[in-house]
């Protein structure tokens, strides 16, 4: 995968995560339809969030992380995310080493795609048929992100914990968030063990805190 398609993925996570904390309480309903209501209303508030946001398109890095961790991570189920990521050994991880895991990983990804958003500029959101029964308790919601060039893949799984719909993977250009992280994190694993991962997990966090914040 080339730089630029690297990049391009980062912005459209970003936009699909920080998307969440856009979410009206009145879109928190059981059914399946909700999950696709919830997500035209999160993409399309979160993107007129952004445009209006100066600081944000200024590059304020640290004040979309504190954003996106105080709005956004409450509403994506953190531990099967994370657990689809590590995939087969997360069964193995000691609960100590899964919650090291989720936390680490969580870090990673805010501070990954925060940045991103600084792309948004002119993109708005579609979304395609959903292809769901009412009663179904996980759904894909499929939408394109269009802007300048082709219409670009733009996907979420979704789950229903209660009364809520949550996020667990997104799926950019044809790709799951999870599958993206598997095989780099199984081949860590094999070398080093999963205390391997966090301890790699860790240090690459810590980098990128001491990095100045315009290029976290």
């Amino acid at each position: 995968m080339n730089a630029n398609k690297r990049g391009l993925m980062r912005t459209l996570l970003a936009l699909g995560f920080a998307a969440v904390s856009a979410l009206p309480l009145a879109a928190r309903a059981a059914d399946a339809s909700a999950a696709d209501t919830l997500i035209r209303q999160l993409s399309l508030e979160t993107i007129e969030a952004v445009k209006a946001d100066k600081a944000i398109q200024a590059g304020d890095v640290q004040k979309i992380i504190a954003l996106v961790d105080a709005k956004v991570m409450p509403h994506i189920n953190f531990q099967r995310m994370t657990a689809l990521a590590v995939g087969r050994f997360w069964r193995q991880a000691t609960p100590e080493q899964q919650k090291r895991l989720q936390d680490e990983f969580k870090i990673l990804l805010v501070r990954t795609y925060a940045g991103a958003l600084t792309q948004v500029k002119d993109q708005t959101i579609a979304l395609r048929p959903l292809r769901a029964s009412p009663d179904d308790t996980e759904v894909v919601v499929r939408t394109e992100v269009r802007g300048r060039g082709d219409p670009i893949q733009l996907d979420y799984r979704l789950e229903k914990a209660g009364n809520v719909w949550r996020i667990y993977d997104v799926n950019v250009l044809g790709i799951w968030l999870a599958d993206q992280y598997r095989n780099s994190f199984a081949q860590e694993i094999g070398a080093n063990g999963i205390d391997g991962l966090i301890k790699t997990l860790a240090e690459r966090n810590q980098k990128a805190a001491a990095a100045p914040a315009a290029k976290s």
